[in-house]
C-alpha cells in the first residue's frame, strides 16, 4: 500500500481513513499493542518523521523538530482496544475474537498520524518542537506512569489530547478549563469472619451479614458525608461469598468504584470509607481487609493552556458535560500544563456508548481530530515563548 504525503487534508484524509480501518480490524489489549506500534512506526518512518528511541515495551514517541528555536509541546493518542467481542455491522469490525476499539482509541490514533503528517510537512515554519506520543495501556495498565516514569515527556512545555464522544455530533468540540473528567478508585474489601454451619449460626461471624450492613452503609458518605454540590459516587458492583448453600464461609469479598472531581474529595471519601468499614466489622466482632487503588485522577484543564488552544481553534467550542468516567490523562497533567477536549464522534440518538460492543465511531470524526492536533500544536508553539 502506498501511503499518501500531500500538503493538504483533503487530500491525506482517504488515506488516513484507510488506515484507521486497518487498526479497527486488528485491535490489542492494554501492554500487548505490539502489531499497532510497528505499523505506526513503520508510517512514520515512511512519512520520514524519525521515531526517538525509549525504554517503552509498547507504544512509541515521535518528534517533529521545527525550523526556529521555541518550546517543546507533546500530542498524545492512546492506541490500546478493550477485552469486548464487537457486534457491530461495519465492513472493517475487528477480527480478533473478543478484543474491540470500543472506546475508539483507532480514532485517536489515526487523527494523530494524519496532524503529524500535516505538521511534518510545515516543519520549517514552526518555532519549536512537537513529541508525538502514541500511548500504551490506557484502558489497563497505567500507561500514563509507564510514559512518566521512562521519561519520555521530559521538558515538555505543555500536553494535549482528546477523547471521541459518541454522544455528541461528528467533529463538535467540547473543551473548558478546569475539570472534565472524574478520578477514578477501585476498592476491594474482604471481610473475615468464621464460618460455621448455615443451622447453626451462632457458632461463628457471619461475613456475610456483615458485608451487608458494611455495604448499605457505605451509601451515606454520598448522602451524609460530602457536599451536595460536590459530585461523588461509591458504587458496589461484585459481591462474593460462599460455595454451598448449607455452609456459613469465613470470608466475604465485595468490590467497586468510587469517583470524585478533587483531591480533597477523595481524601474525605476515603477516610469515611475505611471508617465505616472497619468499624461496622468490628461492630460483627469481625475484621476486614481493604485493597484501594488508582484507575485514574480526575482531569483539571490547565487555564492558560486551555485558553491557548481554544482560542486556536478554527471552529465554535462547546462547555462539555462532565463526566464520572476516567482518563490517565490526568497523570500527565499533574506534572505538565494541558489540555484534554472531546469530540464528538456520533451523535444520533441511539448511539452506543463507549465500552459498548455496539460502539461506532464514526470516520468523519477524524477530520476533527486531525485539525484539533494540527491547530492546538500551531497555537501552542506560537504563544508560548
Amino acid at each position: 500500500m502506498t501511503i499518501l504525503t500531500t500538503k493538504t487534508k483533503t487530500d491525506i484524509l482517504p488515506e488516513i481513513i484507510h488506515l484507521r480501518h486497518q487498526f479497527h480490524q486488528h485491535p490489542e489489549l492494554s501492554n500487548q499493542e505490539f502489531e499497532t506500534t510497528n505499523r505506526i512506526k513503520d508510517i512514520l518512518s515512511s512519512w520520514g518523521i524519525p521515531v526517538v528511541p525509549t525504554e517503552l515495551t509498547t507504544g512509541l514517541l515521535a518528534e517533529i523538530k521545527g525550523g526556529q528555536p521555541g518550546p517543546t509541546i507533546a500530542l498524545r493518542a492512546d492506541i490500546d482496544a478493550l477485552p469486548v467481542d464487537e457486534q457491530t455491522d461495519l465492513p472493517f469490525r475487528s477480527a480478533n475474537a473478543g478484543v474491540m476499539h470500543a472506546c475508539g482509541h483507532d480514532i485517536h490514533f489515526s487523527s494523530l498520524l494524519g496532524a503529524a503528517n500535516l505538521l511534518n510537512q510545515q516543519k520549517a515554519d514552526l518555532a519549536g518542537d512537537i513529541r508525538l506520543l502514541f500511548q500504551p495501556a490506557e484502558e489497563a495498565g497505567h500507561g500514563g506512569d509507564q510514559v512518566l516514569e521512562k521519561h519520555v515527556l521530559d521538558g515538555v512545555a505543555a500536553i494535549v489530547g482528546f477523547h471521541n464522544n459518541p454522544n455528541l455530533p461528528v467533529g463538535q468540540i467540547a473543551l473548558q478549563a478546569g475539570p472534565l473528567m472524574a478520578g477514578c478508585y477501585r476498592f476491594l474489601v474482604t471481610v473475615h469472619g468464621a464460618g460455621s454451619h448455615g443451622a447453626r449460626p451462632e457458632k461463628g461471624h457471619d461475613p456475610i451479614v456483615a458485608a451487608a450492613a458494611i455495604i448499605s452503609q457505605l451509601q451515606t458518605i454520598v448522602s451524609r458525608s460530602s457536599n451536595p454540590f460536590d459530585a461523588v459516587v461509591v458504587s458496589v458492583t461484585k459481591v462474593s461469598a460462599g460455595k454451598t448453600w448449607n455452609v456459613l464461609p469465613d470470608e466475604a469479598t465485595f468490590e467497586g468504584t468510587v469517583r470524585t472531581f478533587s483531591d480533597e474529595v477523595t481524601d474525605l471519601v476515603k477516610k469515611r470509607f475505611y471508617a465505616i468499614v472497619n468499624n461496622v466489622a468490628a461492630a460483627y466482632d469481625e475484621t476486614a481487609a481493604i485493597d484501594w487503588s488508582v484507575g485514574a485522577y480526575p482531569i483539571h484543564n490547565d487555564q492558560r493552556i486551555t485558553q491557548i488552544v481554544a482560542q486556536g481553534l478554527k471552529c465554535p467550542v462547546v462547555k462539555p458535560e462532565l463526566t464520572m468516567t476516567g482518563e490517565d490523562f490526568a497523570t500527565f497533567e499533574a506534572q505538565i500544563p494541558g489540555t484534554f477536549a472531546f469530540i464528538g464522534s456520533n451523535g444520533a440518538p441511539d448511539a452506543a456508548d463507549l465500552h459498548d460492543p455496539h460502539f461506532v465511531g464514526k470516520d468523519a470524526t477524524i477530520s476533527a481530530g486531525i485539525d484539533y492536533f494540527v491547530q492546538s500544536a500551531k497555537s501552542l508553539l506560537a504563544n508560548l515563548h
